[in-house]
């Protein structure tokens, strides 16, 4: 099969099948994408929420896994329109590779749970990443029966595609199309996560314009843009940059993810890592509500799913930029050491203002160390533009955008990624009044053996 005979191409310019989805957009279905799409597997994604406790702060933001995946599929069937007029693709790519790219996109987030993205952070060795499930649950029952008879393509390719395993030049640049600095992922989750959450930072890029600039990169092994996608591109960094600062990483879905977190810590010796890895969010919260009860995880259990949301207050909030100490102890630590250090806070605020602060309810909430922003992209331009075969010239996006260079590094890690304690409402403001906190807190942090780094 050739890349341009792809039914999903054809499909693409057609209305007579396809699933509408938001905002506006038709995902093109044809035979063997339906095949895929109405398996078990698949289905199990209708019931897992893409923001989970962010519903908690927006309410409209309680889309799922499914819809998010119909929307990555369909930019995948718009790259690949995009790419084959360009011969430097089409010269590795042919239309088995681009066939295993379709179904990956399809499949990407099958192995995603409920909440996995907060538990999986806190790093508990029983509980296995998603990514590493993706190979076994394409590799049997109905979904790799779906790909080898429809689609005649290796469950192993497609993992491959997904996880980055792929060494081969097509799987190289198709990995990349799944998982780079724009690729059909980041490019739909951006823009559908900022619809349903009812703002409009991740939906202010220029999304038509940045897929006339597809190309590939000047070693040909990755996706690249030409100059006239550069301002797109900026913007859909800014786009990025913002919807971690005021939707994923907001105060208060920051307070709820530390809440979730440390019931599943106070809980884990009952986690069922088999049954786990396949709950819906209704599966998942009847669970920690059941190993919660009677133990210390109840009441911030109840808060975030009980009758009455009762979500965590800031305690203090510390930034790279004004108090590099405490942020630089804490920044990237286990999940093991904050809860070390809440401990340790946890005793010498009991001593200050007379009265038990319970450790268990007490909340260091502290930045991962990778970054979430970086944006390595490379941009071709001509060297003489007055020149019709002048050779092209290659850049790195973040050396010809201050803009880009700024938010991916000095912004996002000094600014966005914050140190943050949280407590109930009741003693917040009390614990918050105290004049010597920051003392409070670095006599705990160097109490559990914490250096600045």
């Amino acid at each position: 099969m050739s890349l341009s005979s792809l039914p999903e191409l054809a499909a693409l310019d057609s209305t007579s099948e396809g699933i509408r989805i938001p905002p506006d957009d038709t995902a093109p279905i044809t035979p063997r994408v339906r095949a895929i799409l109405d398996t078990a597997g698949m289905r199990r994604l209708a019931g897992v929420s893409q923001l989970g406790l962010v519903s908690l702060v927006y309410p409209g933001a309680v889309h799922s896994r499914f819809e998010h995946s119909l929307g990555v599929y369909r930019l995948a069937v718009e790259f690949l329109r995009r790419l084959r007029n360009d011969p430097r693709f089409t010269a590795v790519v042919d239309g088995d590779d681009a066939s295993a790219f379709l179904a990956a996109a399809l499949v990407h987030d099958i192995g995603h749970w409920a909440y996995c993205h907060p538990v999986e952070d806190m790093g508990l060795p029983e509980v296995p990443r998603h990514e590493s499930l993706v190979h076994e649950l394409i590799s049997t029952g109905p979904i790799a029966e779906v790909l080898a008879t429809r689609w005649r393509i290796s469950p192993a390719r497609i993992a491959a595609l997904i996880t980055g395993s792929a060494t081969d030049p097509a799987g190289r640049i198709l990995h990349s199309l799944l998982s780079g600095p724009i690729d059909v992922d980041k490019m739909d989750y951006l823009a559908r996560d900022s619809l349903h959450a009812g703002v409009p930072y991740g939906r202010n890029f220029d999304q038509p314009r940045l897929l006339a600039s597809l190309c590939v990169d000047e070693r040909g092994e990755s996706l690249a843009i030409t100059d006239k996608g550069r301002t797109a591109a900026e913007l859909m960094v800014f786009a990025r940059y913002v919807m971690f600062s005021e939707v994923y990483w907001h105060h208060a879905v920051r307070a709820a993810t530390g809440m979730l977190q440390r019931a599943v810590w106070l809980v884990r010796s009952t986690i069922d890592p088999p049954r786990l890895v396949r709950c819906g969010d209704a599966a998942f919260v009847s669970w920690l509500c059941g190993a919660a009860e009677g133990t210390a995880a109840a009441p911030l259990v109840a808060g975030l799913f009980g009758l009455e949301r009762r979500l965590f207050k800031r305690v203090a909030t510390f930034d790279a930029a004004h108090q590099s100490t405490i942020h630089a102890a804490l920044a990237g630590r286990s999940y093991a050491e904050m809860v070390a250090v809440s401990a340790r806070l946890a005793e010498r605020m009991s001593r200050r203002i007379g009265r038990r602060v319970d450790p268990d309810l007490v909340l260091v909430d502290a930045p991962p160390a990778e970054r979430e922003v970086e944006f390595r992209l490379q941009v071709r331009e001509r060297a003489a533009r007055h020149a019709a075969d002048a050779p092209h010239r290659w850049r790195q996006l973040e050396d010809m955008s201050p803009v880009v260079r700024s938010l991916a590094h000095e912004q996002f890690d000094d600014l966005v990624k914050r140190v943050r304690i949280f407590a109930p409402p009741d003693a917040a403001a009390e614990i918050a009044g105290c004049e010597d906190f920051e003392t409070l807190l670095l006599s705990a942090i160097d109490d559990a053996g914490f250096t600045v780094r």
